[in-house]
């Protein structure tokens, strides 16, 4: 049997969230005490009792659901056995600390440069995503491509069925149209601020480039099956060129879970804020046993 850990993305957000780890665990506090004074400000604050508004600012909501993830794992001490991690977007990051390529703080830093650059593109360019649900994913692919003139890509495979698109406003609105005409169950615009894993993410990918060059990977523990490409990775320099292309690339999460399934993981567990990557596993790999950390 072999135990595979997950970590999740932006959007698991609640106002609460680590709150406990904090008040119960020395090494909890220590930690998200660390991360104030590397951040600037106290985001501890905001996790704790900040409203939903506050807790959307892209500054906070990438690093807050970082250090949830990463600070409940650290808690679990040596019961922490990975023989293979995940992470959703963000959650890559999270992953990369659990399986010690990044230290705590390098990757806390680059999660907040990730943030800031990814809002700057946001606000360069008017950008949006949609969820397309009950169609093909090649058949979503299809569609993204006959939009002429405009950005719209699929961003990510979540699981059968459930394909996020990503692209401009105007892009993204006829997309849904010809989706939904074309039997989609649903062709729903999300309530986010921008294009992310798209190409209109470039700015943000070559801001992030220098910052990840610039940082110390190590060799991991367990490999890494990362997004771009649902591959497990334990070469530090590879693992590198593909936190940068994720970016601007899909997640590929259900091609992840199903290599992660085809080499040997029965037990997942989610590390983190919410369960929503747990509903996914058990869409993608029915047979296999899912638990929150």
């Amino acid at each position: 049997m072999k135990k595979a850990y997950l970590f999740p993305g932006q959007g698991s957000q609640f106002s609460g969230m680590a709150k406990d780890l904090y008040e119960s665990n020395a090494q909890a506090k220590e930690m998200l005490e660390r991360a104030n004074t590397i951040l600037g400000f106290r985001i501890t604050d905001i996790m704790f009792s900040g409203s939903d508004e506050e807790l959307k600012q892209t500054k906070v909501t990438q690093p807050a659901i970082f250090l949830h993830s990463v600070v409940l794992a650290a808690t679990l001490g040596d019961t922490f056995q990975p023989d293979m991690v995940a992470g959703h977007s963000l959650g890559e990051f999270s992953a990369l600390v659990a399986n010690k390529t990044l230290s705590f703080e390098d990757a806390l830093v680059l999660v907040s440069k990730r943030a800031l650059a990814m809002q700057k593109a946001c606000e360069a360019e008017p950008s949006t995503m949609a969820a397309v649900l009950g169609m093909e994913d090649a058949k979503v692919e299809e569609i993204c491509a006959t939009i002429s003139g405009e950005v719209v890509v699929p961003a990510n495979y979540n699981c059968p069925g459930q394909l996020v698109i990503s692209g401009s406003v105007a892009g993204i609105n006829q997309a849904c149209e010809a989706l939904k005409a074309a039997g989609a169950k649903r062709a729903l615009v999300l309530p986010v601020g921008g294009a992310f894993h798209s190409p209109l993410m470039e700015p943000a990918r070559v801001e992030l480039e220098a910052a990840i060059h610039a940082t110390t990977f190590h060799t991991p523990i367990c490999p890494v099956y990362q997004n771009v490409n649902a591959q497990p990775v334990s070469d530090p320099e590879t693992i590198k060129e593909n936190l940068i292309a994720q970016l601007t690339a899909p997640v590929r999460w259900t091609q992840t879970v199903q290599r992660m399934t085809n080499d040997g993981a029965t037990f997942y567990t989610e590390v983190g804020p919410g369960k929503v990557l747990q509903g996914l596993v058990k869409k993608i790999s029915p047979a296999v046993e899912v638990a929150s950390a």
